[in-house]
């Protein structure tokens, strides 16, 4: 099958792995070369240790990197594509933006996918025209290539027929997935997701415990792979507070973020991508022990 990620940040990269690692013929698209020499590295950088973990064969990795064609011209990219997975920064007016060139463009059997944690299917698919019923939430998470779970959103006027064919495809990635029947603000994890995630803050704030020790007893006491608030370095400080906002907007004051994450998101301290957050960082993204105070 070939399919197109339009995007090559950490979800699109991680995406487009998965797809060429399961088979298919991927073109990767971004807004210039340099974003998309950075996905290219990601990508090879990922397949390089699951090489050095013996969980790919070097033919393995080479094979699915030959998979990837990287390009910066939409035609290019969907013209062709039997599967479309946008995976753009969580901007409504952007995605809109592109999902609507895109559905001009891409054979009218195609189908499309949004990897969107919380915007409304619905709203969408009001820029896709007659495509709308082609439209379907694919959410994976972070990172793609190690998570099982994609979690699919039914919009309004998604057909069953898209539902159908999105839980083929994910589960053809070997990937287990959840629908979310109902097309609400946060859908099923992220509402799950952002709540704890803001207890564990609240307690930070309140000097209740350190973030080392919260995100140790969820790992140990939880069997979380990742603390929360390790998990809102590698997301992204801003990211979480955008979600946050949505969702109480939605869902009220339960979802409202304490000081702690304003005046995070104010100084900067946005987690691994600007090397401080709860934790710091290096230039290549690995922490540095001890953890700083971000209370």
């Amino acid at each position: 099958m070939r399919v197109a990620v339009l995007g090559g940040g950490i979800m699109g990269s991680g995406i487009a792995q998965i797809c060429a690692g399961t088979g298919h013929v991927v073109w990767l698209l971004d807004v210039d070369d340099a974003a998309l020499e950075r996905a290219r590295a990601s990508i090879s950088d990922s397949l390089d240790r699951f090489v050095h973990r013996e969980r790919l064969t070097t033919s393995e990795r080479d094979a699915t990197l030959a998979r990837i064609q990287l390009t910066t011209n939409l035609t290019t990219a969907v013209s062709n594509a039997e599967t479309v997975i946008e995976a753009i920064p969580e901007q409504l007016d952007l995605k809109q933006g592109l999902l609507a060139e895109t559905a001009e463009l891409a054979p009218s059997t195609c189908l499309l996918a949004t990897n969107t944690s919380q915007l409304s299917i619905t709203k969408l698919a009001a820029a896709v025209g007659d495509a709308s019923d082609r439209l379907v939430g694919m959410h994976f998470f972070n990172p793609p290539v190690l998570m099982t779970l994609v979690e699919l959103i039914a919009g309004l006027q998604t057909s069953p027929e898209t539902l159908d064919r999105a839980e083929e495809f994910a589960r053809g990635l070997g990937r287990e997935t959840v629908v979310c029947r109902k097309d609400v603000p946060g859908f099923i994890t992220t509402r799950c997701a952002v709540i704890l995630r803001l207890e564990c803050l609240r307690m930070l704030e309140e000097g209740v415990a350190s973030a080392e020790d919260i995100d140790k007893a969820l790992r140990l006491g939880f069997n979380h792979p990742m603390g929360p608030l390790e998990l809102g370095d590698l997301v992204g400080m801003d990211t979480f507070l955008r979600n946050a906002d949505s969702l109480a907007e939605a869902h009220g004051e339960r979802f409202r973020a304490p000081a702690v994450a304003r005046n995070m998101v104010a100084a900067g301290r946005y987690g691994r991508k600007t090397g401080h957050g709860f934790y710091e960082y290096d230039g290549e993204g690995r922490r540095i022990d001890p953890p700083s105070d971000a209370s």
